[in-house]
């Protein structure tokens, strides 16, 4: 029983021992009882009780006890705050201790103290320590001033210690300018528009001599730096790739993706008939090929940042296809992740070595890999003409091997080759038709289904081969029902005499005993076109398809850009951007890469003139008023001067409804509209008026494809019936998520509304300024270069008459509908705004409006890169301006 009372913890006993140890006069007593009380702690024993007696060993020259005691006073600092405050004293003796170890140590101890009442006496000390003789002192204080910033970014900006941390940038110590440049990063990352970081050329200039003697995390801090800044020409930005290119021989990984990451960026800037361009190109290569001799995690996420990289600019890495072959011993996410680099990579050059590999990969024992491996062959087939032959060929002997998992993903990108090649490899129809029985997974059916509708004509027996799908409509997945519809819908247009009764079938199935409303609308519409008017019916099923794109699964552009400005961070191993999954992200912002201005960029920090007088004579691609004269006033602040007269937005303006479906023709329902942005939230404004006799109920709405994806983003909200002559007013938000065809014109909606009587279709248009995001503010430093790289035959100059405006309040109202004006000049008494508009799906549209003081006639040039949005981009300028 003894022994046993000894295995058992006394908290009680121990701690009074404890007690007794830490008074004890002995130092080697004093400091092993420290370590026990640490030892307690780590493993989870609570200890606080022992607070004010290890606070009482703080008293000693011994910088080993002294370490364990600040330990001890991080933890429990914030349960036992009014006891912590017992420790103040020390900290700021200790703060002018004569050994910079410990003077560091207190100011780095007093900033992890995360406690309100603590802060305000951290000031004079954190003062002193950032002016402190020794280089040590001073970065450790650097970094505290970030953490008191995050407990009290007020009280840090009242004291000044944000101007001192600017200052320490020029710091003759390295590691101090790494870490003040580190603890402004992070304060700014939280206030994006505190402008903290006002990098110039002479302050970058001290960073990349800091570059080369700086820890290797230091040198992180200051690459992520570079990153954000932007150089005024191209001859800067050589300058700056030049000193940072070293970076890339570096043992760390880090570093060497965020030299990557900074030399990305900057070759943007970069003319392409550069010498230096194409050695840049080529230095970039061994890096990233390093990195895949790392360990399994580490290769990972090079191969997930080689992807984007490869996405952006293939030619850097498209001699070294080798790298990326998979090995036996690779785990799976590293071989599927080299696959589908290997697949970027592809091109006729390469293409029989790839298939040899995926071939190879295709015999694997990995069902994923094996699956992901047929798939990329169906890929090669498509991405390069040249191999599709060898490809098919490929799957065809693959398919031949009778393994169920391989033979199926065949037949799914068989289907692709055949929508890639239409009427070119149509006989292998026969060898997929005998595995018809083997197929289980909904995709491998849905694809071998569309082959057969697709083909009917070519297939003896495709009435039978559909009929065999039949038998089991209502136990198929959503995706093999509505290819099994679509497929004998083209089957009786092919052959009507033979499949009557199939089709009559399958309408039934769909229509009538099916509870999955795609299906049943998709039945409707084809029962409806079948029985109305067979002719148009064949136009619209059996009408012929566009191809595929080589490359489906391509990151969008504009998100392509911004994870490339991540690269070396989670976003650039997710693929999403930081704004995705970092919580509460306010303090994101969205990064893009510059815009490419041929040799000459449009800003630059240090110049004292924007557009004009700094660039001499204007280019041609840029609008005639831009370049050359002097801005009244001269100067920066004059041309940027928005402030003057002009007041806060008077937001966007909304048209009147007007009548959109009439009565007659609607069986007595009368539906007026229009649009409206609201708070960045697009609606549909509507009004219901029931002029029939009997009550209306059961409202749905639903659009067809248009040119912008607009759609319902939830269903309409009719709550109460609709009674004869009563109206209704509904509000229906609208999304972005909807599928895309371009419409002519290009703002046309076309919607059904459905009650309980029937269905209605009618046609509206909607103003392009709907679609006016309200982060559409261009950024100015690029605004000229990019005028200057729209091509000029995508501008457009249009005339807007009888307006009556000064600019001013012209600007205001533009801006009220997201339309920015980003610079502002007055030339011989006439006035011109330099605009931004940026749309929903990330297109930009430029313009410069000139005012002529008298003349109520303004005029308008339009740049864009989608040209046919100009006409109405001009639309709703008149229609804001007017109204």
């Amino acid at each position: 029983l003894k022994v046993i009372n000894c295995c058992v913890w006394d908290p009680s006993g121990e701690i009074f021992e404890l007690k007794a140890e830490l008074n004890s006069d002995k130092k080697e007593k004093k400091k092993e009882a420290v370590k026990k009380v640490i030892a307690s702690m780590t493993v989870g024993k609570d200890v606080s009780a022992l607070f004010p007696d290890v606070v009482n060993c703080m008293q000693t020259d011994n910088l080993e006890l002294k370490k364990l005691v600040y330990l001890y006073l991080m933890n429990y600092a914030k349960s036992q705050p009014d006891m912590a405050i017992m420790a103040v004293n020390t900290f700021v003796k200790d703060c002018e201790d004569p050994n910079p170890l410990i003077r560091a140590l207190a100011v780095r101890t007093m900033g992890c103290i995360r406690v309100d009442k603590i802060t305000e006496y951290l000031c004079e000390p954190l003062r002193k320590c950032l002016k402190d003789e020794d280089p040590y002192v001073r970065k450790t204080a650097a970094v505290c001033v970030a953490k008191l910033h995050d407990i009290n970014a007020q009280l840090v900006e009242d004291q000044g210690f944000l101007d001192t941390l600017k200052d320490l940038i020029s710091d003759s110590n390295p590691m101090v300018v790494a870490n003040a440049v580190a603890a402004l990063s992070e304060i700014a990352e939280s206030h994006p528009n505190s402008n903290l970081l006002d990098l110039n050329p002479q302050t970058i200039n001290k960073l990349l001599t800091a570059l080369n003697e700086c820890t290797e995390w230091g040198q992180i801090f200051i690459l992520d730096c570079l990153a954000n800044y932007m150089p005024c020409d191209d001859r800067e930005s050589q300058s700056i790739c030049e000193r940072v290119t070293p970076r890339l021989s570096h043992a760390n990984s880090a570093v060497v993706l965020s030299a990557v990451k900074v030399l990305m960026k900057f070759m943007e800037m970069l003319p392409k008939d550069l010498d230096y361009y194409g050695t840049l190109l080529k230095k970039l290569a061994p890096p990233l090929v390093t990195l895949l001799s790392a360990e399994a995690e580490l290769q990972y996420v090079a191969l997930r940042n080689i992807n984007l990289i490869v996405q952006k600019r293939p030619e850097i890495l498209k001699h070294e296809m080798k790298v990326f072959f998979v090995k036996y011993n690779d785990p799976i996410y590293v071989k599927l992740e080299k696959l589908d680099i290997m697949i970027r990579l592809a091109s006729q050059a390469n293409i029989a070595q790839v298939l040899a590999e995926l071939k190879e990969y295709a015999t694997e024992v990995d069902v994923d890999f094996v699956r992901k491996a047929v798939r990329a062959i169906g890929r090669c087939a498509i991405k390069v003409e040249q191999s599709a032959e060898r490809c098919v060929s490929t799957l065809l002997d693959l398919i031949q091997t009778k393994v169920n998992y391989v033979v199926q993903e065949a037949i799914v990108v068989i289907k692709d080759i055949f929508r890639k090649y239409p009427n070119k490899y149509e006989s292998v129809i026969a060898t997929l038709c005998e595995n018809l029985d083997s197929l289980d997974e909904p995709e491998a059916r849905a694809a071998m289904i569309w082959i057969v509708g697709e083909y009917a004509e070519r297939i003896d027996n495709a009435d039978e081969l559909l009929e065999s799908f039949l038998e089991g409509f209502h136990d198929e997945s959503a995706q093999v029902q509505l290819q099994l519809l679509t497929a004998i819908v083209k089957l009786f247009l092919k052959k009507p005499t033979e499949t009557q009764e199939l089709v009559q079938q399958v309408l039934s199935l769909a229509t009538q005993d099916s509870d999955n409303p795609d299906l049943r609308d998709r039945g409707y519409i084809y029962w409806r076109l079948l029985s109305t008017d067979p002719v148009a019916a064949k136009e619209v099923v059996l009408a012929e398809k566009p191809l595929i794109s080589e490359e489906t699964d391509l990151i969008e552009p504009t998100l392509l850009e911004e994870l490339i400005c991540h690269i070396g961070t989670l976003a650039s191993v997710y693929h999403k951007p930081p704004s995705a999954f970092v919580e509460g992200s306010r303090g994101v912002q969205h990064k893009r890469l510059p815009a490419r201005a041929g040799s000459c960029l449009l800003y630059s920090p240090a110049a004292s003139h924007f557009m004009g007088a700094g660039l001499g004579v204007a280019p041609a691609a840029m609008p005639a008023s831009l370049g050359g004269a002097p801005a009244v006033g001269g100067g920066l602040g004059d041309l940027f001067d928005l402030g003057g007269g002009v007041g806060m937005p008077t937001g966007s303006y909304v048209a009147p409804k007007t009548v959109w479906l009439l009565a007659i023709k609607a069986k007595g329902l009368e539906i007026s509209g229009t649009f409206a942005r609201r708070g960045g939230i697009i609606q549909m404004d509507l009004s219901l008026t029931n002029k029939a006799m009997s009550v209306m109920t059961d409202f749905a709405v639903q659009f067809n494809r248009n040119s912008f994806g607009l759609a319902p983003a939830g269903p309409m909200q009719v709550l109460t019936p609709l009674s004869p002559n009563q109206t209704i007013d509904v509000s229906l938000p609208l999304s972005m998520s909807g599928p895309v065809m371009k419409m002519e014109p290009l703002n046309n909606l076309q919607v059904a509304v459905k009650n309980n009587i029937d269905v209605f279709y009618f046609s509206c248009q909607y103003p392009l300024s709907l679609l006016f995001v309200e982060d559409g503010r261009f950024y100015r430093q690029v605004f000229l270069a990019t005028w200057k790289d729209i091509p000029n035959d995508s501008e457009a100059q249009f005339q807007i008459k009888d307006i009556h405006l000064n600019s001013d309040v012209a600007s205001n109202k533009l801006q009220g509908s997201n339309i920015f004006t980003i610079a502002k000049r007055t030339v011989e008494g006439q006035d011109m705004l330099y605009q931004s508009i940026k749309l929903t799906n990330g297109i930009w549209v430029l313009a410069e409006m000139r005012i002529q003081t008298g003349n109520p006639n303004y005029t308008l040039s339009i740049k864009c890169r989608a040209p046919e949005v100009c006409q109405f981009v001009y639309q709703c300028y008149e229609l804001v301006l007017k109204n």
